[in-house]
């Protein structure tokens, strides 16, 4: 995935996360892009531990949308208790 696809990719699941999560900051179209891309980051990070594995993909397909979106929940909710 290139680097557009990430910005697009992390932006949509930071956007995601944000209405899950019920965070009505007005955080930003570059808000949703950090959270969702380090919430991916996190998301695998955690599922790579959960798992046991040591393949990382880094595709776009609703498997790796779904833990971005995980991710990018929990560090909402971690960023939500620190403020």
């Amino acid at each position: 995935m290139g680097l557009l696809g990430w910005i697009v990719f992390g932006g949509l699941a930071g956007w995601v996360a944000s209405i899950i999560v019920g965070n009505r900051k007005n955080q930003g179209c570059i808000g949703n892009v950090v959270i969702g891309i380090v919430g991916a980051l996190v998301g695998g990070f955690i599922v790579k531990l959960a798992q046991g594995g040591d393949g990382i993909n880094f595709g776009w397909d609703w498997y790796s949308f779904g833990v971005a979106v995980v991710g990018a929940c929990a560090l909402l909710l971690v960023l939500g208790r620190r403020s």
